[in-house]
């Protein structure tokens, strides 16, 4: 299974959303600029995702999208099914018909697979996604290049020594 453009770039562009729009509604521009998706492509998606109520947009100046509901009520596999995006593993589709018109001996396998994929994304909201690079971020060791100048130098040093 892999998963398209159109399905990550949903995420994607949910999750800056569910980041940015906090205290005011969010551009698609704003979201296209951060996210390097393009414009024509967010308008798209985003009218998936409002018709299948996961955003509402706001009309006006100061306007733009904002989360229908809580970023912890909204799990991946909803935004993946809103833009009409499959978690389906099977070669026929889940249609069957894989093997010269009949259903292959591997087709309940994927098939399973495909459920699990989905049941795996149901699980995770935004809000969980956003928490874990928090906590990403917070677990990260700073980056102070003079220490690490220190370090590399004084390691030389002690080779020489």
């Amino acid at each position: 299974m892999k998963l398209t453009t159109k399905g990550r770039y949903a995420v994607t562009a949910m999750l800056d959303l569910a980041i940015h729009a906090k205290a005011s509604p969010v551009t698609l521009q704003d979201i296209s600029g951060r996210q390097g998706i393009s414009l024509s492509y967010l308008e798209q998606l985003f009218a998936k995702l409002r018709k299948n109520d996961l955003v509402k947009s706001i009309r006006g100046p100061g306007g733009g999208y904002q989360l229908q509901g809580a970023a912890d009520s909204v799990n991946i596999a909803k935004v993946i099914d809103a833009v009409n995006e499959s978690t389906d593993v099977t070669a026929c589709g889940g249609k069957g018909n894989c093997h010269d018109g009949q259903q292959c001996i591997t087709h309940d396998l994927w098939c399973e697979l495909s459920e699990q994929i989905h049941s795996f994304l149901s699980g995770i909201t935004l809000q969980d996604v956003i928490d874990k690079q928090q906590l990403k971020k917070q677990n990260q060791p700073s980056t102070d290049k003079g220490a690490e100048s220190l370090t590399h130098n004084t390691f030389i040093l002690s080779q020489v020594g």
